[in-house]
């Protein structure tokens, strides 16, 4: 530990799993009976769906970007998912590659006209929400029978939610973080002059980190109505707030292309456990976004000492 407090960078890194650890020994320590398969299975539930949206939040602020619309968009790839794809598979198919392909053209253009990516997402909010109430003008739908068996598959050992929120970390850390692809990707955001002069086009750069925005948001949306069987027009509407607070309480930067594929799924599932942890206190589920607010804020505080004791060392 000591080693780790003279190495400002580890204890950077550190900070995601260290919150982590700390809210389940406080949770085990308020109910000891939440220390079992069944009931990590309760508290990390809906852990998957916010995941895939931290991680798609993540591909847009890896290009110095931030999408106030993946929360809208989740709902209505929701809504597909509980209305089109059962009946027809196809077009629901069709539907949500569409929709991917303009998350991809958003990209183009805000890159193309240089517009603030945070008044284009927002706009497109309106947009999502809207499609959605059109789809689905009130609570209902069900979910493909396949889909639902996928999501809610019963592993031995550790939940399905756990050790999926896992997996994804490691695939998307790998893509991102080790492949030359995923640097040239992340340069977009961290030196977009390099990737230039390497010959590499910040227009197609941007338009593929959307575009798996778009994807991992399709993702994030199907699993959601995997294990709610139903939809409704604002069932995601936060996880536009969570998927933010995910990937700044797992060690990303808004400007830089700093990000860690890691670090946000473990801010996804902290933020999970965070509102199990003020049901286990009998705290109004109103309080929830409060209580993941003061978590972010206890981090980033947390994380501007260790930035400005790098900052002093170096």
């Amino acid at each position: 530990m000591t080693g780790a407090l003279a190495n400002p960078r580890l204890l950077r890194a550190l900070l995601p799993p260290v919150s982590l650890i700390l809210l389940l020994a406080v949770i085990f320590t308020i109910q000891p009976r939440a220390m079992s398969y069944l009931g990590l299975n309760l508290m990390l539930n809906l852990a998957l769906p916010i995941a895939l949206a931290t991680i798609a939040q993540l591909c847009v602020i890896a290009v110095n970007d931030l999408d106030l619309s993946i929360g809208a968009f989740v709902s209505l790839v929701a809504c597909i998912g509980a209305t089109i794809l059962p009946e027809n598979p196809a077009l629901g198919l069709a539907a949500l590659a569409g929709c991917i392909a303009v998350y991809a053209a958003l990209g183009a253009l805000i890159h193309w006209r240089n517009l603030p990516a945070i008044v284009v997402t927002l706009g497109m909010s309106f947009v999502w929400l809207g499609a959605a109430v059109l789809l689905l003008p009130s609570p209902g739908g069900s979910a493909p029978a396949w889909l639902s068996a996928v999501v809610k598959l019963r592993t031995p050992a550790i939940p399905f939610a756990i050790l999926a929120s896992a997996l994804l970390a490691l695939l998307v850390h790998l893509f991102l973080m080790r492949s030359s692809l995923g640097v040239v990707l992340r340069g977009a955001g961290g030196n977009p002059q390099a990737v230039r002069r390497a010959g590499w086009s910040l227009l197609k750069t941007k338009m593929a980190m959307y575009a798996l925005c778009g994807f991992f948001g399709c993702l994030s949306g199907l699993c959601l109505v995997g294990l709610t069987t139903s939809a409704d027009a604002n069932i995601a509407l936060r996880y536009t707030l969570l998927s933010i607070a995910g990937v700044i309480l797992g060690g990303g930067e808004f400007t830089g292309g700093r990000v860690s594929p890691i670090g946000a799924v473990i801010g996804a599932l902290t933020l999970t456990l965070a509102g199990s942890l003020l049901t286990f206190l009998r705290i109004s589920p109103d309080w929830q976004i409060g209580a993941q607010g003061a978590i972010l804020i206890l981090v980033l505080a947390l994380r501007a000492l260790v930035n400005r004791t790098e900052r002093r060392a170096a």
